[in-house]
């Protein structure tokens, strides 16, 4: 291989988790997620996870409306990553709610940028005390999931700053996350992975980002173009083919040699970072599911109270309606699947019931959506 073909190998992943191993540098992982690590047991089967705490999701911290609480589950995920040999944590998401038919509105904080970005750089600063980086997601105005892929959303400079670039500058400006991950989506007509006003000018340029970017996985649509733009490394991997067209660009000067160079750096960086902060750690379970069970009940708002509460011995029954109460799910989309530890189903359901209540549930329903396909969909924010 030539230089330039190593550099090229350092900007994609070397699988779907983790980064290119060279000479003298050794390879690193990143893996999901913003509220539980998702470590998968095995290679092949992507749906396995190796037992990991699951803490409430973001949509569920935010209403604690406490940083200090933020920071301590972060170091908590950071010991849980950093026993699995996860060197970055992907997380935390911190794109603004603007519909209730969001996808990912549960891993999301608020509709408040303010309120977002100070709790996400408490979060940051805690997992990145304990020697384990984070990826700021997702880079930028990923507000729904339809179509993300394509869908380009349609924002003033006005809007795009103060309501949804301001939590991701608070953050980058506090807490100085490892990575910051470019969403999929286009914004006003440019793919966010190739969006060099984005990624260098605003990131870089007015916030002083110090780290590597990463891109969602398979957001990248041109590497070469992604590579002049400012994106460092593209995941997953690995993409020999790829690799090639980079090095062949900058061979030839389509692309830039220095922007190759640059990205190619920063991914050395980063895994440089993380090899200084690895080592074994201790994982106290207990202690970590008494943090999530802390931060569930400090989540609870009670709107109003006519009386019910505090439920009375011999209340009756009590109903939970929904599916996910019959058959509860410790995730983050189809495709996450944490592995809770024994038990915690039958504690959850028992531990807060007044005596001789009993515990029933119904599973609801399950409202479905269609919308017509469009050949070039936006949004406008």
């Amino acid at each position: 291989m030539t230089p330039r073909n190593d550099l090229a190998a350092l900007t994609s992943g070397r699988n779907f988790w983790s980064t290119e191993q060279q000479d003298g540098l050794p390879a690193i992982t990143l893996t999901d997620g913003p509220h539980g690590v998702r470590m998968q047991a095995s290679d092949s089967d992507m749906f396995s996870g190796r037992p990991a705490t699951c803490f409430p999701p973001a949509t569920a911290t935010a209403s604690t409306w406490d940083p200090d609480l933020l920071r301590r589950m972060g170091e908590a995920l950071a010991t849980e990553a950093r026993s699995m040999d996860v060197s970055v944590l992907l997380g935390p998401g911190i794109n603004i709610k603007r519909s209730p038919l969001g996808g990912r509105n549960f891993e999301y904080f608020s509709e408040d940028p303010l309120l977002t970005g100070t709790l996400a750089a408490a979060y940051v600063q805690g997992v990145q005390s304990r020697g384990v980086g984070t990826s700021l997601k997702h880079f930028a105005v990923n507000s729904q999931e339809t179509d993300r892929m394509r869908v380009s959303a349609e924002v003033d400079e006005r809007t795009l700053r103060e309501i949804y670039l301001r939590a991701f500058q608070r953050v980058v400006e506090q807490a100085q996350p490892w990575t910051v991950m470019c969403s999929y989506n286009r914004i006003n007509g440019v793919h966010a992975s190739r969006n060099r006003w984005l990624l260098t000018d605003v990131l870089r340029g007015e916030w002083g980002f110090e780290g590597a970017v990463v891109s969602d996985w398979g957001a990248v649509v041109d590497r070469v173009d992604s590579i002049a733009a400012g994106l460092d490394l593209t995941m997953p991997g690995p993409d020999a083919a790829g690799d090639q067209r980079v090095a062949e660009a900058a061979e030839s000067g389509a692309l830039d040699p220095g922007a190759l160079e640059t990205a190619a750096a920063r991914v050395r960086a980063l895994v440089e970072r993380a090899q200084d902060a690895s080592g074994s750690v201790d994982v106290d379970h207990d202690a970590h599911h008494a943090l999530a069970r802390e931060i569930a009940s400090r989540a609870i708002v009670l709107l109003k109270n006519d009386g019910l509460l505090p439920l009375a011995p011999g209340s009756g029954s009590i109903a939970v309606l929904g599916e996910i109460a019959r058959t509860p799910r410790a995730t983050r989309a189809a495709v996450v699947r944490r592995s809770p530890r024994p038990g915690w189903t039958t504690r959850c359901r028992r531990s807060p019931l007044p005596r001789r209540a009993r515990w029933r549930s119904r599973p609801g329903t399950t409202p479905t959506t269609r919308r017509p396909r469009r050949p070039t969909p936006t949004t406008d924010c």
